[in-house]
């Protein structure tokens, strides 16, 4: 679009961003009977920001199988006989919020999130996305049936990239206007009030007016200089698990004209995350880099030790922040260890082509074939391990199974069975880094509040923008559920604030 054409738009809502919660935000808007227009940095085949990276994990409240057939209809066509959905409820997802915040999460927030996400996830399904049994990934088969732990019996089927898909179609059916290799750079508040963005075009800066704005353009962690700033000394050399264009301008624009940060600026979701991935997510690859199934392995540190708890839970409550251990390891690197009995239970992302990998007949093989571990504290931490194992209580990876080692310094308290079988593979991890925690204030309406507590007219945010949900740690499958949930709230907000003010005229 030629700048001028542009700089003449005049949106009922301007969405900064085109993920998930920027689409859902959009989508919302024009349910709401908004024009919008969408501004993307990226570059038409790099759209969709982090949720091109994301495995499609979706966490919502279900009391049971009639609620997940309102997600999933088609699922009462299926022969289901032999899998056990559970339920998981309302109360439930409060009490995984608080644990793994510490009780910080934002209670307002927090309430919007779980009370609405069954029926966000009704809606995401009726704008297209489509929803699979999570069978493999969230249950294993123990004595022929399935069994949910981790509350996400739905996954996204084809994971970001089929979901993206499917909510570009929607807001394009929607005549939703996207303009791509267009960052926005400052917000533009005249009388108190956000009438429009300053945007990079061709480049050149244009300014673009509309009713209200929403930034859902994620956080900072593409930015190796905030990350340092806000995450701590080390940060910088992180690895990014998603896009390169999360660079915080979306955050630094807000601040600018005085909203209020909020949240844990310190904190992120981080995983362990191949050593030799490039330093920012690779579109072939997506989500495939990750390494998420250490519970039923060892963690090995450059100087042959353990260094924490790998059966403390489900990888779902604590891969978000064992990522970030890593990178207090000497070398900031770590492998993971595993023998064949572990082999049945791991993803397929310990089987793409581009995984960094060792495998050998016995544990003195395998320890020099490690690099960068000492093999000789590396062999008498698995002896001692192997040791410290007991066999009385059976071995269930679908439940937290109490089987655990005694007398090392850092017991496994789950999942703790024995490296004995070979061959024994391990696979060589880093930090990837997938979205930051601190972001802007918003109400309970998705409005970004200044300094004081006040609401910014005409300004609101979704997404990763949002900050307050996540402190110190992350339930999975929550990221893409706020974006959806806050995105749709924000859309409709904004539609509504656009509605009842009026839109300054284009220039002649």
């Amino acid at each position: 679009m030629p700048m001028p054409e542009l700089s003449r738009e005049r949106p009922d809502v301007l969405v900064v961003g085109a993920g998930n919660a920027a689409l859902c935000t959009a989508i919302s808007a024009t349910e709401n009977g908004a024009r919008v227009l969408m501004l993307e940095a990226a570059p038409l085949e790099e759209r969709g920001g982090n949720s091109h990276f994301t495995g499609g994990a979706f966490r919502f409240a279900y009391s049971g199988v009639d609620d997940l057939l309102k997600v999933l209809p088609s699922m009462a066509n299926e022969d289901l006989s032999n899998v056990d959905f559970g339920s998981y409820t309302e109360e439930q997802y409060f009490d995984d919020m608080f644990e793994l915040t510490q009780y910080r999460t934002d209670q307002d927030l927090c309430e919007i999130l779980v009370r609405n996400s069954l029926e966000t996830a009704t809606w995401v399904h009726r704008q297209g996305v489509k929803l699979q049994p999570g069978l493999g990934r969230q249950a294993y088969k123990v004595d022929g049936k399935f069994k949910f732990w981790g509350g996400l019996a739905l996954h996204i089927w084809g994971g970001g990239p089929e979901m993206l898909k499917a909510l570009y179609t929607a807001a394009e059916r929607r005549s939703v206007r996207i303009v791509y290799e267009t960052p926005a750079v400052a917000l533009i508040r005249e009388h108190g009030r956000v009438t429009g963005v300053v945007a990079e075009h061709l480049g050149e800066r244009v300014e673009i007016r509309a009713g209200a704005v929403v930034l859902a353009c994620g956080s900072y962690e593409s930015n190796p200089e905030m990350r340092a700033r806000y995450l701590g000394p080390g940060w910088e050399l992180a690895k990014i698990r998603g896009t390169r264009f999360n660079m915080g301008a979306g955050l630094n624009m807000a601040l600018a004209i005085g909203a209020r940060p909020y949240g844990n600026f310190s904190g992120c979701h981080s995983v362990a995350w191949d050593i030799n991935a490039p330093p920012y997510g690779d579109l072939t690859v997506g989500d495939q880099f990750q390494k998420h199934n250490y519970p039923f392995g060892l963690l090995i540190n450059a100087k042959g030790e353990r260094y924490l708890d790998e059966g403390l839970n489900f990888h779902s409550h604590t891969y978000a922040k064992y990522g970030g251990e890593i990178m207090r390891q000497p070398g900031m690197f770590a492998w993971q260890v595993f023998d064949a009995k572990a082999h049945p239970l791991l993803r397929g992302e310990y089987r793409i082509r581009r995984v960094t990998k060792a495998e050998a007949n016995t544990l003195e093989e395998l320890a020099p074939m490690l690099e960068g571990v000492d093999p000789e504290a590396f062999l008498r931490t698995v002896h001692a391990y192997n040791a410290a194992c007991t066999s009385d209580v059976p071995f269930n990876p679908n439940i937290l199974d109490g089987r655990s080692t005694k007398g090392l310094a850092i017991e496994k308290t789950n999942w703790a069975v024995a490296l004995d079988t070979p061959p024994y593979h391990a696979y060589h991890v880093t930090t990837g880094v997938t979205f930051t925690f601190g972001g802007v204030k918003i109400s309970k309406q998705g409005e970004v509040e200044d300094l004081y507590g006040r609401v910014i007219p005409g300004l609101y945010a979704a997404g990763e923008m949002v900050g307050g949900l996540f402190f110190h740690n992350y339930a999975s499958g929550t990221g893409l559920m706020s974006g959806a949930t806050f995105g749709r709230l924000a859309g409709r907000s904004a539609a509504t604030f656009a509605r009842a003010g009026a839109i300054a005229p284009a220039p002649a």
